[in-house]
């Protein structure tokens, strides 16, 4: 038998068994679109994910007031630490050679108010630095100006949102805007930043953090944020705060410092063993289209025992038999591969639709994934009925037995 006879012999033998064929091609695509779907779902999660967190800056480093090992969790949010970080600590920290920018920061909520309208919102007290540190832009005015961090200065920069609410279609450059009993004039509106990582600039007043200090009573910062020159020097970086820290808090080292890369490293891990995690459930489908294959051939090996016998009659060796069956199953798995990748283009589409902001896309292995898997699957069940083929005796096999 030459190859185009196999092919020929495989193809008649589905179009005679259509209904049969069309199970095994839509078990298979099903299990092929499920792969398909989650494995979009979980990469662009994971891609989604670590671009909010590359957003946040460039070699960014996070000093955190308290240990982790202080209350045997993450470092508080809002309450009680060991040691408070102060600006003196953040200035200290210029001291290192590593470090390009620091934006000391701190964060409450307070009533804020203009032409008889008011909201509560988040206040930041920052500097100049906050602008190149979170890679803000600007729609109007400027930031914060340049100015010795200890100085409180009556002036504020706000979000999209604050704009359209307390300013509706009038100018906000220039305004007042009253904090709590503490009046700030408007010098920059913010570009549309959106939600990053739980914190909306587009709802968010930023005023000069010594004037947050004495808007909320308070002499302790919320966290630093550092940029560093580098991506290498981001570690010697991370050594010299630490050290810096620990001279000046007494001896402790009651600072928890994170970095860019070990957030992003952490969730990358996390993610892609999330993503292998569903796609393997996922993958169970196409096992349960592999034994369909299998057994569906089994019986068609059982229904054309006639047409085998004749065929060893005529010469055909086990081998080509083997070759026989082989292709038929190939055939139909590849023929169920591409549906299935069709089908689960048609849903990563609608989905794209239906969440814009959600970026979901196909990597292009996953495709070659779901084609090697699928084929793989039914060639690997396709033995069994291929080897039963094969050993048929030819005299009995014509006679039906």
């Amino acid at each position: 038998m030459l190859i185009k006879d196999i092919l020929g012999q495989a193809l008649g033998a589905i179009r005679a068994q259509r209904l049969r064929a069309a199970l095994i091609i839509m078990a298979m695509s099903i299990g092929v679109a499920s792969v398909t779907l989650l494995t979009a779902l979980g990469e662009s999660a994971r891609n989604y994910v670590i671009n909010q967190f590359e957003a946040l800056g460039t070699h960014l480093v996070i000093v955190l007031p308290g240990r982790n090992e202080t209350t045997g969790g993450h470092p508080p949010i809002f309450g009680e630490t060991p040691r408070d970080l102060t600006l003196d600590d953040a200035d200290a920290l210029f001291r290192s050679h590593h470090i390009a920018a620091i934006a000391p920061l701190t964060i409450g909520s307070a009533p804020v108010s203009a032409r008889g309208l008011e909201r509560e919102t988040n206040i930041f007290g920052s500097t100049h630095a906050l602008i190149r540190v979170r890679h803000l832009t600007m729609a109007q005015g400027a930031f914060l100006p340049k100015m010795d961090v200890n100085k409180a200065m009556p002036v504020c920069v706000i979000g999209q949102t604050i704009r359209e609410e307390l300013f509706a279609d009038q100018p906000a450059l220039g305004q007042w805007l009253r904090i709590n009993d503490r009046r700030f004039r408007v010098i920059g509106v913010l570009a549309s930043e959106g939600e990053s990582i739980g914190v909306d600039f587009d709802e968010m007043v930023i005023i000069p953090v010594a004037s947050a200090l004495a808007l909320f009573d308070t002499h302790s910062l919320f966290r630093i944020l550092i940029e560093t020159k580098s991506k290498e020097s981001m570690y010697q970086a991370v050594d010299e705060v630490k050290n810096i820290i620990k001279a000046r808090h007494e001896g402790e080292d009651d600072v928890t410092i994170i970095t860019q890369d070990s957030v992003v490293n952490t969730f990358d891990q996390i993610l892609t063993a999330l993503t292998l995690a569903v796609v393997s459930i996922a993958g169970i489908s196409l096992v349960v289209a592999g034994v369909l294959v299998m057994n569906v051939m089994l019986v068609s090996v059982s229904q054309r025992t006639a047409e085998v016998g004749l065929l060893k009659a005529l010469g055909a060796s086990k081998r080509q038999l083997h070759w026989l069956f082989l292709t038929e199953a190939a055939m139909l798995s590849l023929a169920g591969a591409i549906l299935g990748i069709i089908l689960g283009l048609a849903s990563i589409a609608a989905l794209a639709a239906a969440y814009p902001d959600f970026p979901i896309q196909l990597p292009g292995w996953a495709l070659l994934a779901a084609l090697g898997i699928s084929l793989f699957t039914g060639l690997v069940f396709g033995v069994l009925p291929a080897r039963k083929a094969a050993k048929l005796n030819p005299v009995a096999a014509l006679a039906k037995r």
